[in-house]
């Protein structure tokens, strides 16, 4: 398993707090994620996402599904930070 961290903005927070799209869509792969939000309200959120391997989640990121949850999640993707595991 590799331990990925993921920082974007999202339109409504609550919102993507509640959606059960990541699990729908990252689920059946073997990713899960916990997810964050800034102390201090704003719009960014953050998850650690656990995958099988980088490639495995790489390609889900890239995915049409995911595209269609993160727009009906209201996630922000332009300005997506993904930080993976130094070496």
């Amino acid at each position: 398993m590799v331990m990925i961290l993921v920082i974007h903005e999202v339109d409504d927070v609550e919102h993507w707090l509640a959606s059960t799209n990541r699990e729908t869509v990252f689920g059946p792969l073997g990713i899960t994620a916990r997810t964050f939000v800034e102390q201090v309200p704003t719009q960014r959120v953050g998850l650690i996402v656990e995958s099988p391997d980088l490639e495995t989640f790489q390609n889900a990121l890239g995915s049409e599904a995911a595209a269609e949850a993160m727009a009906a999640d209201g996630v922000r993707a332009g300005g997506m930070l993904v930080l993976v595991p130094s070496p």
